[in-house]
C-alpha cells in the first residue's frame, strides 16, 4: 500500500490492526457470499437419497411433519390455483388418494405455491380434492426439493427416500398407481 493510500484527510495513517481487520471482514463476508451461492446451485435430491423432512401447516389447521409417516409412502404433489396442468391432474391425484386412503400405507400431501388461501381453497373445492394440502409459506418446501414449476410430484418410499419424480401433470390415476404399488408391495 502506498502511504498516501494508507492516510486519512488529516494526513495521519490508521493503525495497522484497523487495515488489518477491515481486510478480515472483507474476506469473512466473501466467504458467507460464496457459500450461500454454493448451497443455491446444489441440485435436486436425486432417486435414492433421504428426502428433507418438513412441516406443513394444512388450510385446516394441522400441523403435519414428514417424519410422522415414517414407514408410509408419501406422495408430496406441489401446485398452484393458477396453475392450467395442476388442474389436469387435480382428479387422477384425487382418484388415487381415495384408492390408497382405506390402507392407511401411503399419504398424499398437497403444496400449494405461491398462491392465495381463497384461490386455493376454491381450486380444492373445484375438483374435490380430500387430502391434506397447505400453502408452502415463503417457498420454504419447494426450495428443499428444488422444484422448477408446478405441479411436480415426489413420491418418497417408506425410509423417507426418493423413489420418483414427475415434473408436469400426471396423465391418470394409473399412472400414479403404478408407481405407488410398486412401493407398497
Amino acid at each position: 500500500m502506498t502511504e498516501e493510500a494508507s492516510m486519512t484527510r488529516t494526513g495521519k495513517r490508521l493503525p495497522l490492526w484497523v487495515m488489518a481487520a477491515s481486510f478480515a471482514g472483507l474476506l469473512a463476508f466473501l466467504a458467507l457470499i460464496a457459500w450461500g451461492m454454493r448451497l443455491n446451485q446444489t441440485g435436486p435430491i436425486a432417486i435414492g437419497q433421504k428426502a428433507p423432512g418438513f412441516s406443513l401447516t394444512t388450510f385446516d389447521g394441522q400441523t403435519l411433519k414428514t417424519e410422522d409417516y415414517s414407514g408410509k409412502v408419501l406422495v408430496i404433489n406441489f401446485w398452484a390455483s393458477w396453475c392450467q396442468p395442476c388442474e389436469q391432474e387435480a382428479d387422477a391425484l384425487e382418484q388415487a388418494w381415495q384408492a390408497y386412503k382405506p390402507g392407511g400405507q401411503v399419504v398424499f400431501l398437497g403444496v400449494d405455491y405461491v398462491d392465495t388461501e381463497p384461490q386455493a381453497l376454491a381450486f380444492m373445492k373445484k375438483f374435490g380434492v380430500s387430502y391434506p394440502n397447505g400453502p408452502d409459506l415463503r417457498t420454504a418446501i419447494s426450495q428443499m426439493f428444488h422444484t422448477t414449476g408446478v405441479p411436480e410430484t415426489y413420491i418418497l418410499d417408506q425410509q423417507g427416500k426418493l423413489a420418483y419424480v414427475k415434473k408436469g401433470p400426471f396423465e391418470s390415476a394409473g399412472e400414479i398407481t403404478t408407481v405407488v404399488d410398486e412401493l407398497v408391495k
